[in-house]
């Protein structure tokens, strides 16, 4: 069985499973699977809205094919995210990338 098939029996059996979710997020992104990646990353964030890592990599995702607003808004809500969290090291990260995309 491949990783995204997997995953997918994952969700099956447990559709809140955030880590899961991350994950097929993260597959069908490496796989180039764009709208699909985005899709997983919306449903995670709106299950688990403190999941700072999957606004960050949904960033990373709709920033490599040059979408750069939408990266940005992401990036917005995942810094919020990470102050809410107390996540100091993914808050520098993403502001980091917000100062170079917004640049």
């Amino acid at each position: 069985m491949d990783k995204l098939a997997g995953l997918q029996e994952i969700l099956t059996m447990d559709p809140n499973n955030s880590f899961a979710r991350y994950g097929l997020a993260m597959e069908y992104a490496g796989r180039g699977e764009i709208e699909a990646a985005l899709a997983q990353f919306d449903t995670l964030l709106l299950a688990h809205p403190d999941y700072t890592a999957g606004y960050f990599m949904a960033a990373q995702t709709l920033a490599r094919v040059q979408r750069t607003p939408e990266a940005i808004e992401r990036l917005k809500a995942g810094i919020a995210s990470a102050q809410r969290t107390g996540n100091t090291h993914a808050q520098s990260e993403m502001q980091g990338m917000l100062d170079e995309l917004a640049g």
